[in-house]
């Protein structure tokens, strides 16, 4: 990078020339709304896929391996590329790789509709992970240039309100599509959205990009390595539910993934214009913060999904009745997230991080109390505890992350916190059904025989633990009634011993890292948000 810096030490402080933003579109108020219409179709279209996955497995003949791809192709190939989306916008600017983005995702989305195969289905949605990751990163860089810094906290936590959201509609909009029309719909309805985004961002959105840059060469073998590396570790996270945790496969391939980042991290320090400049990691907030953004979309995505089986397959809801119920999340998120970017701006990270931790582990360690047959008045208090801790983590940490960047190097943070949220996402679902999985493993025989199966039954059905880890009860009409009756009781009951193990473990790990964050980020964040480098 240019050895030039960046001083905003005041609120009014403009962006470097080469990051002022270009020609009369340099309205923030209207850049974010346009950035908004992008980043709500990828957080929607993250979340509503897994209800679309059976009617695919269904209408295509799909194999449950094929409907993991459905899902890791487009996670790897939004892992993989995040940071150089980031780094793409900041060199040649972030306007033209957002929109690059948004077109190419919304035909991507299309051509999965109409693929007519898995096989394509599969392949079109590596496509769509791709032009996530032009997309998103770039998001929050255009933020980062046009708000001045004393209104970039307040952006961010509008930023992190429209990805909460989206993501947490997801499973309403899925199940009412899938229900009323088809499969495919979930991944038409990117069509308008993609299109109103295009043709407001055109009008409204400004060029800007780190001129700085001009004349440097471009990091390819960074692009390399860190590819690979984010690749392999993603790919053992989301192989280890199906492989093992301990197996050589799982292990050896993120153990590969670690030695080839620590490989990009040590290239990165000996060339001139690095991909992700290692400077940036001086900034304790920034590094924090990045940590906490993975963990935060840890127990997001990993609650969502246990809480959406046990809605659907041991309460008996629809996916539209289910998703309803998820509503109180959604909106508290709503709420906390400007809520979160106004106490982040007066009292620092340092406050609503942890706040937003803390939060989440009491709803986690109030989830211990569930059985299979709670009443809803045991499950929304959990919900809108969950809701408010991830939208106060997400605009706090977020701010601590991008906002403590130079804003040269807006669109690399921007990546930088896109990929530990997805990398997160990724460890929370398979970490957190494997220990569900675990756990019914180990106790679905004695649970079984403890609701009336006969031993000999209960030991035959243990070859069933997979289905009730999703909880799915092994029964079948020619089961008598009262033995019938015996198999759902024990079989939801192991299922809710795996929950409570992985809420368990999802709070403890809130509450260090709600410790971390308190012990680690800085009192006075204005400071390190107004420094250039």
């Amino acid at each position: 990078m240019s050895s030039a810096t960046t001083h905003p030490s005041a609120p009014g402080t403009q962006a470097p020339p080469g990051d002022r933003p270009r020609g009369p579109r340099a309205n923030p108020w209207l850049t974010l709304i346009a950035v908004a219409f992008g980043l709500f179709m990828v957080g929607l279209d993250g979340s509503v896929v897994s209800i679309a996955n059976p009617e695919i497995g269904r209408d295509l003949d799909a194999s449950t391996a094929d409907l993991q791809w459905v899902t890791n192709s487009y996670l790897l190939a939004l892992a993989a590329a995040l940071i150089l989306g980031g780094k793409l916008g900041d060199r040649f600017g972030r306007r033209t790789f957002y929109l690059v983005g948004v077109a190419g995702f919304t035909l991507a989305s299309v051509a999965i509709g109409l693929s007519g195969s898995i096989e394509g289905v599969i392949a079109f949605r590596a496509l769509q992970g791709f032009f996530g990751a032009l997309l998103m990163p770039n998001t929050l860089g255009m933020l980062r240039a046009v708000f001045p810094p004393r209104k970039f906290g307040m952006a961010v936590g509008i930023w992190a309100m429209v990805s909460s959201v989206s993501t947490a509609l997801g499973p309403i909009v899925g199940g009412l599509l899938v229900e009323h029309v088809d499969w495919e719909s979930v991944f038409y309805i990117n069509l308008p959205i993609g299109v109103v985004a295009l043709v407001f961002s055109l009008i409204v959105l400004p060029q800007t990009r780190n001129g700085a840059a001009d004349g440097e060469k471009f990091d390819i073998p960074g692009v390399v390595l860190l590819a690979l590396g984010l690749l392999a570790i993603v790919f053992g996270v989301v192989k280890g539910e199906t492989w093992g945790w301990t197996s050589g496969g799982t292990l050896g391939a993120i153990a590969a993934g670690l030695v080839v980042l620590l490989a990009f991290g040590f290239h990165e320090t000996r060339v001139a214009h690095p991909l992700l400049p290692m400077r940036l990691f001086r900034n304790p907030a920034l590094t924090i913060g990045t940590v906490i953004t993975a963990l935060n979309f840890f127990v997001l995505l990993g609650v969502i999904f246990f809480v959406m089986l046990y809605l659907q397959n041991v309460r008996g809801f629809t996916p539209v009745e289910a998703g309803v119920r998820t509503l109180p999340l959604s909106l508290a998120s709503v709420v906390a997230s400007p809520l979160g970017a106004a106490l982040t701006d007066r009292f620092g990270p340092r406050l609503t991080m942890p706040l937003g931790m803390a939060l989440q582990a009491v709803a986690c360690f109030v989830m211990l109390g569930w059985s299979p047959d709670s009443s809803y008045a045991a499950m929304w208090p959990p919900f809108i505890a969950l809701g408010l801790g991830v939208g106060m983590v997400m605009s706090s940490s977020s701010d601590a992350i991008v906002g403590n960047a130079p804003v040269r190097d807006g669109g690399v943070a921007g990546g930088l916190q896109a990929t530990a949220l997805q990398i997160g996402g990724a460890l929370g679902t398979s970490v957190l059904v494997s220990l569900i999985s675990s756990r019914v493993g180990s106790t679905l025989t004695g649970e079984l025989t403890s609701a009336g199966v006969p031993a000999p039954a209960a030991a035959g059905l243990h070859e069933a633990k997979d289905a009730v880890a999703m909880g799915v009860a092994p029964v079948s009409g020619d089961l008598p009634a009262q033995l019938e009756a015996a198999v759902v009781e024990g079989s939801h009951q192991a299922f809710m011993n795996g929950v409570h193990t992985a809420v368990l473990v999802a709070g403890v790990l809130c509450v260090v890292g709600a410790v971390v964050a308190a012990a680690g980020v800085r009192r006075n964040p204005e400071a390190a948000r107004h420094r250039g480098a």
